[in-house]
């Protein structure tokens, strides 16, 4: 008799947790405030805020009006003229409050590069195409110059291989893909926390700044001569040349016991 096939272990799923009514209030407000096309320095409509409006008690309204200003859309001011104004969230604030939700299970350098060498190698070719201004690019090469002279102390090397991770960042935040540069950003602010990059920045490595600055100024060079396919290519280079270094250095590391 034909053996039958084993029943499939039931699946367990976590429903999902209940969403609680300021949380609720605070996401029609939020729409509200995009389906009318406000924009930062406006003010909300007083009549938005009512309790009736919203459709909920005048307490939950002031829990669902600091929802919105912990997450940076609106701010409060008194006095003549005061009132609910929308807000603008920076960049620097949103990308502080992404690294926080990796504060207690940091992503690998493997994970980090893995986007890296797929963001980057696009943002260098968007330069190439002409998105990058005169200002930006020659923002750029001033940052190579703050490393293309040799170091004279260990701490001047940790301050070069910072400022070559601003290299990269100028490059995201002129991107015309704002989520592109968004993520690319974000990724050399993981670089800059975690403990294990950090202790590798330290280390002395003068080959380390030649061979950034080597790939840094023919990028430069194709942006310049406006060759997408040539910019693509070398930073590609680039990303899988730095994530073999870290990786290396990351596995001695580990392998001396000095970092977790």
């Amino acid at each position: 008799m034909e053996e039958s096939a084993p029943r499939p272990e039931p699946v367990s799923v976590t429903p999902a947790r209940r969403r609680k009514r300021p949380d609720i209030a605070a996401d029609a407000i939020r729409d509200r405030i995009v389906e009318a096309g406000l924009s930062p320095g406006d003010r909300v409509p007083s009549e938005w805020l009512e309790p009736e409006a919203v459709k909920v008690s005048r307490g939950t309204l002031r829990e669902a009006l600091k929802i919105l200003e912990f997450q940076g859309l609106i701010a409060s001011k008194t006095g003549p003229g005061g009132g609910i104004f929308v807000t603008a969230i920076a960049s620097d604030n949103a990308i502080r409050m992404l690294d926080n939700l990796f504060l207690f299970s940091p992503p690998t350098i493997a994970d980090i590069y893995a986007i890296r060498k797929l963001v980057e190698p696009e943002l260098a070719a968007s330069a190439a195409t002409g998105s990058l201004s005169v200002p930006a690019f020659e923002a750029m090469r001033a940052t190579i110059r703050l490393y293309e002279d040799e170091p004279a102390t260990a701490e001047e090397e940790y301050r070069q291989r910072l400022a070559e991770l601003d290299f990269h960042a100028e490059l995201a935040r002129n991107s015309p893909n704002r989520l592109l540069g968004f993520v690319a950003v974000f990724l050399l602010s993981l670089l800059r926390d975690m403990t294990v990059c950090r202790e590798i920045y330290q280390e002395p490595h003068p080959e380390l700044r030649e061979t950034g600055l080597h790939y840094q100024v023919r990028l430069l060079r194709a942006i310049r001569a406006g060759d997408a396919d040539r910019a693509r290519e070398i930073m590609r280079d680039h990303m899988v040349e730095a994530e073999k270094y870290m990786l290396e250095r990351a596995a001695v590391r580990k392998r001396s016991g000095s970092t977790r």
